[in-house]
């Protein structure tokens, strides 16, 4: 939070400009260089981008989103190693599954998936953006085999179905094993019983897996890639006002046609709701230790 608020400033110092001609200075505050700034990940971006032209291919591709039920967040929130890995997983394998069954496909696709953890409004929404080939290679590796144009190979509900199987069969067999923390007001999911009751109305529920309409060219999809890989919650251009102690920013509501609404918050509460998904991104890049309890405290105090 304080490289963000001293980013470009006095404080961290900066450079004079002199233009050759007229001799006018202009002087430049340093950036933080932050990964959690918005205003820093300009060169980040250009840089990753530059290393992935060379996965591209010369074929449409096509946008999935996979999205956990909402039930889950607050499971998720105070398990997110295991339950991030377990939609990264329960992801792929639905897409290779599918694909190389001949019904759909029958070849190899290429895909990248790319978590999520908010929604526009800056609440906890853990998701999964998948960019997929418009078809793929044959068993042989021979030949290309393309999907219909402007349409993807596989039926979204038929995506959905397999996705919510697979996620929810391991997320009881990480629960067997001992690989789930329910602190909280999670402890009532120890039991057998209540974890069982959970799963089962999740199996109820219809899951949402999106498909978009096929990007229009190979550029197109790494600008896109660009925006959700070096991108925090909530961008600059996206504020509108800070009057008095609301803060007033813009966003898009996706259960009313994607509509661009406005939405003001106290400022403690926005603050609360940016740094929420800081944490998540400094935890998820910490190795592979011990971190349930932390998680799951930092969990019960957030509502």
């Amino acid at each position: 939070m304080r490289a963000i608020e001293l980013c470009r400033t006095a404080a961290l110092g900066g450079h004079v400009e002199e233009c050759d001609h007229c001799g006018a200075l202009r002087i430049s505050y340093n950036s933080c260089r932050n990964r959690h700034c918005p205003k820093c990940q300009c060169l980040d971006k250009e840089r990753w981008l530059e290393g992935r032209k060379k996965d591209l291919l010369p074929t449409q591709y096509f946008h999935l989103v996979f999205t956990i039920s909402e039930s889950l967040r607050p499971l998720a929130l105070r398990n997110q190693n295991a339950l991030y890995s377990l939609l990264f997983r329960a992801a792929s394998e639905t897409l290779k599954e599918l694909k190389a069954d001949p019904k759909y496909l029958g070849a190899e696709v290429g895909f990248i998936a790319i978590l999520h953890t908010w929604s526009q409004t800056l609440m906890d929404h853990p998701h999964l953006h998948c960019i997929v080939t418009g078809g793929g290679l044959s068993p042989d590796g021979k030949k290309w085999i393309p999907c219909k144009k402007h349409f993807f190979f596989i039926p979204v509900k038929v995506l959905s179905r397999l996705f919510q199987g697979k996620f929810l069969a391991y997320l009881k067999e990480a629960k067997e094993k001992g690989k789930l923390a329910f602190p909280g007001n999670l402890a009532h999911l120890k039991e057998d019983h209540s974890f069982k009751t959970i799963i089962h109305d999740l199996y109820e529920r219809q899951w949402v897996v999106y498909c978009k309409p096929p990007f229009s060219s190979a550029e197109t999809v790494m600008d896109y890639l660009g925006r959700y890989t070096h991108r925090v919650a909530i961008s600059n251009d996206r504020l509108i006002r800070m009057q008095e102690d609301q803060v007033t920013f813009r966003y898009r509501d996706r259960k009313q046609n994607a509509s661009i609404k406005l939405m003001s918050l106290h400022a403690a509460e926005f603050i609360r709701r940016f740094l929420y998904n800081v944490s998540f991104r400094c935890l998820m890049n910490l190795n592979k230790i011990s971190l349930l309890s932390m998680v799951g405290y930092y969990g019960d105090v957030i509502p």
